[in-house]
């Protein structure tokens, strides 16, 4: 269950409620479902009781439970649970095939995956501008927007595609002054680019683009064993991993096409490269389960498993790609 099925399952939840009289409210046009923050329950979380408490004349909590009658037999849905003021927190329920389903649609769909229609019929004037950050972030919200089906409108500073030199420190490559002005906000001053050229953990930019080195790495190491990715079952390679350590990049795999639509929707391409950071972290603590370890034969599992690390390769190559920055093989 992607987080659009979620968001769509719980507005029919509220409509079922207003059915059976149980709410008396307007069904809201959508209903935000989000990832559940560090600490929380379950996975995904969603405010929806709080929004429609005052229309309903309800406080949040009942408006929660209400809802919740209407969703614990959710297939897809191991549990939902309510918290603090009346937030609903979903834990998905592991699908083997669904999971097998998604890697096969990120492959599929290649560098375009998340690409939609969305905005299709939308036009967008995109100002005019000479500023180099300016110019950066037009262009990056150009290709945003397209990619979600809008048709913009765009003057020639918009259209380029790289920094001019001469325009900033000429010290920094291309990629990080990227980097650097896109992963702030745009009401935020740019990142200092000093810092993104050390090639260290601490580095978003170097964790992003070595996670992806690291997903061409391993489809290499895995053809000298003799084996190749195939979407299927992740179940547990070697009788010792914990089958639920692809959870985190599955997850952050189903939330990329949410993420390139919400950053298209607010003008927001730091959502873009916030939402890479948390794609490579899941690949870069799930890549030491992709290939076998010791005297081990490769299984069905390790194909597998490389097909989902493959994929989330292919999702930071598509991100980055979007903000016109190199994906390099090897770093």
């Amino acid at each position: 269950m992607t987080p659009a099925d979620l968001s769509l399952t719980v507005l029919r939840a509220v409509r079922r409620a207003v059915d059976d009289g149980a709410l008396r409210v307007d069904v809201p046009p959508r209903a935000k479902v989000e990832r559940a923050r560090p600490g929380g329950v379950g996975e995904y979380a969603s405010n929806i009781a709080l929004t429609l408490a005052r229309p309903a004349g309800r406080t949040a909590l009942d408006v929660a439970g209400i809802l919740e009658e209407r969703l614990r037999d959710v297939a897809g849905l191991r549990a939902v649970d309510i918290t603090g003021p009346g937030f609903l927190n979903f834990t998905l329920r592991a699908d083997a095939d669904a999971d097998a389903d998604l890697v096969r649609e990120v492959l599929a769909a290649g560098t375009s995956y998340g690409h939609g229609t969305e905005l299709a019929g939308t036009v967008v004037p995109l100002a005019d501008t000479a500023a180099p950050r300016d110019a950066v972030v037009t262009e990056v919200l150009a290709r945003l927007l397209r990619s979600q089906g809008a048709d913009v409108e765009v003057g020639r500073y918009g259209e380029r595609l790289h920094v001019r030199p001469g325009e900033c420190d000429p010290s920094f490559g291309s990629d990080v002054l990227r980097w650097a002005f896109l992963r702030a906000a745009p009401h935020d001053r740019p990142l200092d680019p000093a810092p993104l050229l050390v090639p260290h953990e601490r580095n978003p930019l170097f964790r992003v683009r070595y996670a992806y080195s690291r997903t061409r790495r391993l489809l290499v190491n895995a053809r000298q064993l003799g084996f190749s990715p195939e979407p299927g079952d992740l179940g547990d390679p070697g009788g010792s991993g914990d089958p639920n350590e692809a959870a985190p990049l599955l997850g952050a795999l189903r939330d990329h096409p949410p993420a390139l639509l919400a950053a298209a929707r607010h003008r927001a391409p730091d959502r873009v490269a916030r939402h890479l950071e948390a794609v490579a972290d899941a690949l870069l603590v799930f890549q030491h389960t992709v290939l076998p370890l010791g005297d081990e034969k490769p299984s069905a599992a390790h194909r597998s498993r490389l097909a989902l690390a493959e994929a989330a390769g292919t999702v930071l190559a598509g991100g980055l790609s979007v903000l016109g920055i190199s994906a390099p093989d090897r770093i």
